[in-house]
């Protein structure tokens, strides 16, 4: 059996960003920070940060006052931002410069009179907080069946953003329905779907033809592992998510001569390792790696965490920066 490893795969800039955040604010101010929801949906990678100090919690209530509170790379809405001024937080914001970009673009539609529609998932955090920017009401559509559902007059005039984690594909078929009972639709193409979630889905497809069985590395409530996943499996693929290496069910593996593996945008690296591992115990003998683009993105951190020099003792390491990590962007 062999193991084929889609490349690019794994954390992306993003994410990276907003771990850096979370462990310069602890090397800044000392345990603890509190963390508004998972920094990024990976329960590793929060159990990690807990370890070094941070306390993730999902009411801003529970949060103590005055205290250094970040916000996660989904973004927050905006009764959640007044709360934390409410309560004298010191607030960094670890939202995403991507998802930071679709919120811009739902304010500057609100201006503009247009109604809009989110193409997303209902209850998300990112989809939750972009929703929150503004007063106004903004319909989130998850399928070609929600759109022809959608309580607005067909042939106005209207705006549409996407959640940016979403399926490339499927967001198309969607966008094409809007402008079927919107004409005139107005919106940034694909242009929002995240360039990591695009590349990774790209790199599935690849390599899902050529393999008997892809396993996706991700959380549960990671929206672009689930849609890599339902790449591979569009793809004529069998396609399992796994947390991690002891969620692999060796039944799976009956009759398998390659195996593809990928990561979403919030799985670290070492649970890849992990999984390559396992698989070799259950009986793979080599492995590849398919594809070749390299990505070379990277976002500024915020000037909260830039204004100290932060230094680490060899042992701490960041763990966005840990050799299993090298090469991912």
């Amino acid at each position: 059996m062999q193991i084929v490893l889609a490349r690019p795969r794994g954390f992306c800039a993003g994410v990276t960003r907003a771990i850096e955040i979370v462990e310069r604010a602890l090397a800044i101010h000392g345990a603890p920070v509190y963390v508004f929801h998972e920094i990024v949906h990976n329960g590793h990678v929060v159990g990690d940060l807990e370890r070094q100090g941070a306390i993730f919690v999902d009411d801003i209530a529970a949060i103590p006052r005055g205290a250094v509170t970040l916000f996660s790379a989904h973004g927050v809405a905006a009764d959640v931002e007044r709360e934390a001024r409410q309560r004298d937080l010191e607030v960094i914001d670890a939202t995403c410069p991507l998802v930071a970009k679709v919120h811009l673009h739902v304010q500057r539609f609100v201006r503009q009179g247009l109604p809009v529609v989110l193409i997303g998932h209902v209850g998300h955090d990112e989809v939750v907080g972009t929703v929150g920017k503004v007063r106004e009401i903004v319909h989130v559509v998850g399928s070609i069946a929600d759109v022809e559902q959608l309580q607005i007059p067909a042939g106005t005039a209207i705006a549409y953003v996407t959640q940016t984690t979403l399926s490339v594909d499927d967001t198309r078929d969607i966008i094409a329905a809007l402008a079927r009972r919107y004409p005139g639709l107005q919106g940034p193409e694909l242009d929002d779907i995240c360039y990591a979630t695009h590349n990774r889905q790209q790199a599935v497809k690849q390599i899902a033809g050529d393999v008997d069985l892809m396993l996706v590395v991700g959380a549960a409530n990671s929206s672009n592992s689930h849609r890599l996943q339902e790449v591979a499996a569009h793809c004529g693929c069998a396609a399992h998510l796994v947390d991690d290496a002891a969620a692999i069910d060796p039944s799976w593996l009956a009759g398998a001569r390659r195996v593809g593996v990928t990561a979403g945008a919030s799985a670290p690296e070492y649970l890849v390792d992990g999984v390559i591992s396992r698989l070799r115990e259950l009986g793979a003998s080599s492995e590849i790696e398919v594809g070749n683009l390299v990505e070379n993105v990277t976002f500024r951190l915020p000037a909260a965490v830039l204004r100290r020099n932060v230094r680490r003792a060899p042992e701490q390491q960041s763990l966005a920066q840990q050799p299993a990590y090298a090469g991912l962007l």
